[in-house]
């Protein structure tokens, strides 16, 4: 049984997301990620401005009155949510862990998904394919994905974004977006992503801390690796250490940022410590300038 506890916090999200949605993220959502095509809707007569070429010559004929033909997006799309359930999701130094941080980024989505007629599925990942949920429509379907999301217990404990997305490739056969989300902790899947990348519309979105990437003077700590178990002590009054620390961080994230522009790969980096509305709304505008 699913604890009440658990139950409340996808209520919470449900009513913050869905808010967000209406407000601010589903025209966005709309206008970032197109349709394939048009299709037929109907005939109705012409009016004074209509495309001439639009007028449906047939029924014009038959009724003695110019009609035009009227089309509208072949709107359905399946997008799939790609999550990292990884140990190193369980961190988070400010109010929420990384794996509560990507729960609600992906609930945001869904609910986007939704609100647009597009059909949302789920793939949980580790150092191993935990879960595949595939693409449905409905508000029961989205909730499910954000309980699954938040009440998950994987089996594996490291990552291999490589594997998820060699099967991602394997059971999702029609064009699909993809939001990829991880910390990006893992090794050798640049390859497999260009090749999602050149099938579907693939979005890699980092959920990061700020203690990835920056220490504080607290003397000696020891840190645990959450995937492999290694500890290791660090001292952290050192400003030589604090120094290495954040440069090495940052050369991390600029040949991430690298690789993913290399390929064609669009990113978006999410913080636990901040708002993730700013980044994606800046996200979205970027992709419908380019549009």
């Amino acid at each position: 049984m699913i604890p009440k506890e658990i139950l409340k916090k996808i209520r919470r999200i449900e009513i913050r997301t869905k808010k967000l949605v209406n407000d601010l993220f589903s025209g966005e959502y709309h206008s970032t990620f197109k349709g394939h095509g048009m299709e037929f809707e109907e005939v109705r007569q012409y009016e004074p401005g209509d495309d001439i070429r639009l007028i449906d010559w047939n029924v014009t004929a038959r009724t003695g009155y110019p009609y035009i033909k009227k089309f509208k997006e072949e709107r359905e799309l399946s997008v799939v949510m790609l999550v990292d359930a990884s140990s190193s999701g369980k961190f988070g130094t400010r109010d929420r862990f990384k794996s509560e941080t990507a729960a609600e980024l992906c609930a945001l989505l869904a609910f986007s998904a939704i609100k647009n007629n597009d059909k949302v599925g789920l793939i949980i990942f580790t150092d191993k394919i935990e879960k595949f949920i595939p693409p449905q429509k409905g508000r029961g379907h989205v909730l499910r994905l954000i309980r699954e999301i938040l009440y998950f217990k994987p089996q594996g404990v490291g990552t291999d974004i490589g594997g998820a997305l060699e099967y991602f490739n394997k059971v999702i056969k029609r064009k699909s977006v993809v939001f990829l989300v991880s910390d990006f902790l893992s090794e050798q899947y640049i390859k497999p992503l260009q090749i999602a990348n050149n099938k579907h519309d693939l979005v890699a979105v980092k959920i990061s801390d700020p203690r990835e990437t920056r220490f504080d003077s607290l003397g000696l700590i020891e840190l645990e690796d959450a995937e492999t178990g290694e500890v290791i002590m660090v001292d952290t009054s050192s400003k030589e250490f604090r120094k290495e620390f954040s440069a090495r961080a940052e050369e991390d994230n600029l040949a991430l940022k690298k690789a993913f522009q290399l390929i064609n790969v669009d990113f978006v980096n999410i913080r636990t410590d901040e708002s993730y509305i700013v980044p994606l709304i800046n996200f979205f505008k970027m992709r419908e300038r380019r549009l």
